[in-house]
């Protein structure tokens, strides 16, 4: 076996790529996602992604986008555009961002594998979660508040309940 194949342990050796290196090599990138921002739709380690790179010009509402806040990589949902750049936000988030302009987007995604099935953003039951669940935001944002205190208040209440035996 040639000596370069191999590492000092014998293990194969591994080299580790940036998405920004990935998607300007081969235009695309296929992962799983890691975090629950982007639930329903997504299903952490669970779900596969296809990103392709961004391409010149302006992404579409609705469009799921991949870009960089510091170290980490971010996919959500455009909900609004703006003259500058966009309004994100992730289907699971009750928080908006308003900073993202063009050049921090890295790729746009294209379809999810779910249970070895392919489900295009262009299918129609694809087109009808967006709607219904992107529509319907400032209802959603009153519900994840409300279900936020509700939280809040049944852990005061456990905490004082099993504190005092």
């Amino acid at each position: 076996m040639d000596v370069k194949e191999k590492n000092t342990a014998g293990q194969p050796r591994v080299q580790y790529v940036s998405f920004e290196q990935l998607l300007e090599k081969d235009g695309y990138l296929v992962y799983t996602n890691v975090g629950r921002s982007m639930m329903p739709l997504l299903r952490q380690r669970r779900d596969i992604i296809e990103i392709r790179k961004k391409q010149p010009g302006r992404c579409k509402k609705y469009d799921v986008v991949l870009y960089k806040r510091g170290d980490k990589y971010i996919l959500h949902r455009i909900l609004k555009l703006l003259p500058e750049g966009y309004v994100i936000a992730g289907d699971n988030n009750a928080f908006l961002e308003t900073d993202i302009t063009d050049e921090k987007i890295l790729g746009v995604m294209t379809r999810v594998i779910r249970n070895g099935r392919s489900i295009s953003v262009d299918n129609k039951w694809y087109r009808l979660y967006v709607h219904l669940w992107c529509d319907c935001y400032p209802l959603r944002i009153l519900l994840f508040r409300l279900r936020q205190k509700a939280r809040s208040k049944l852990s005061k209440v456990y905490r004082t309940v099993f504190k005092r035996r």
